[in-house]
């Protein structure tokens, strides 16, 4: 093995590879890219540098539903009709985190067998660790990544429902709900706030027995959505079903998905999208970096103990810890 193939190439000669549909160098990138190491944090970033330019031309596509409601399979489906229409596509699935470990529990390659085998495809789990929302950290970064390496399609699976769901719609261009066939109080435990980032809503498992469940859930969904303002001044949220496993109504999911972005390319609101998203990028990233900044700081970590033991008996309010913390760490 040379010094290249070790992982020691520059990140112009890695961004290459990358680009030219290295597999092993696009996987080689994400890990760098999850490597909180910070040599590792600047060759990521140089790498990024070189990869940037070539990125951005994907349709983004977020995918989120409660526990049970078969995301993976659904994913699997979706992902075999778009290989099926010539196109390639990559896979960011982000799992839940071990407690022991920090590593990936599901595994989503051994949940999406097909798919994993086939070789337009790209599956990347990630453990999603202590990042709120259901996507890790770096998932951003590691879109743009598959984005420079050629694929036409990007799809993020997210943990769960969840309070910070927002988290993968501010990375993606469609946001696509997934619901368990149900109605009247099963729709009460879906967030509103959820439902609202939603800009398709498919009611999965609409097969056998369940069919007139799913018919009826897709039914009250579609009125719950008709008093929700929409958040695309040209697209207004659709509801759709289908049985991942038996594959039927993808057809129909994987027309809209296209016109959606057709729809939004043509009113310019995609392109404003991206860039606002970029800016939300930004801070997250600056948020992040000083919290995690704060925490190295040997002044604070030497402090931070007394100041969580008097917040948690009452006897510091923790604006006060925080303000006092703050001062310390920026030296005022």
């Amino acid at each position: 093995m040379n010094a290249k193939d070790s992982g020691k190439d520059t990140a112009a000669d890695h961004a290459a590879k990358v680009m030219a549909g290295d597999r092993r160098a696009l996987a080689r990138a994400i890990t760098l890219i999850e490597s909180t190491r910070p040599d590792h944090r600047r060759q990521a970033e140089a790498l990024l540098e070189q990869l940037l330019p070539k990125s951005g031309k994907s349709l983004r596509i977020g995918i989120s539903g409660p526990p049970g409601v078969g995301k993976s399979t659904f994913i699997e489906a979706f992902g075999q009709y778009a290989i099926s229409q010539g196109k390639r596509l990559a896979v960011l699935a982000v799992d839940p985190s071990s407690r022991v470990s920090g590593g990936s529990i599901l595994g989503d390659k051994t949940r999406m067998e097909e798919l994993s085998r086939a070789p337009e495809a790209f599956i990347r789990p990630s453990p999603a660790g202590l990042t709120l929302g259901g996507v890790a950290r770096r998932t951003r970064e590691a879109l743009l990544v598959c984005e420079a390496a050629g694929f036409d399609l990007i799809v993020v699976e997210t943990v769960g429902v969840g309070q910070s769901e927002t988290a993968v719609a501010e990375m993606v261009d469609l946001f696509l709900l997934l619901l368990l066939p149900g109605g009247g109080d099963d729709l009460q435990g879906i967030k509103r706030g959820i439902m609202e980032l939603a800009d398709l809503i498919v009611v999965n498992k609409a097969d056998g027995d369940l069919k007139p469940a799913a018919e009826r859930s897709a039914a009250d969904v579609a009125n719950a959505m008709g008093l929700m303002q929409p958040r695309h001044k040209a697209w207004r949220p659709e509801v759709l079903r289908c049985s991942a496993l038996k594959r039927t109504g993808i057809a129909e999911i994987w027309d809209r998905a296209q016109a959606f972005a057709q729809t939004l390319t043509k009113s310019g609101e995609l392109k404003s999208r991206r860039r606002d998203q970029a800016k939300a990028w930004l801070w997250h990233e600056l948020s992040d970096s000083l919290m995690d900044a704060l925490k190295a700081d040997p002044v604070v970590a030497a402090k931070l103990g007394a100041f969580e033991a008097k917040v948690g008996t009452g006897k510091m309010a923790p604006a006060t810890a925080a303000r006092v913390l703050l001062s310390e760490f920026l030296g005022s």
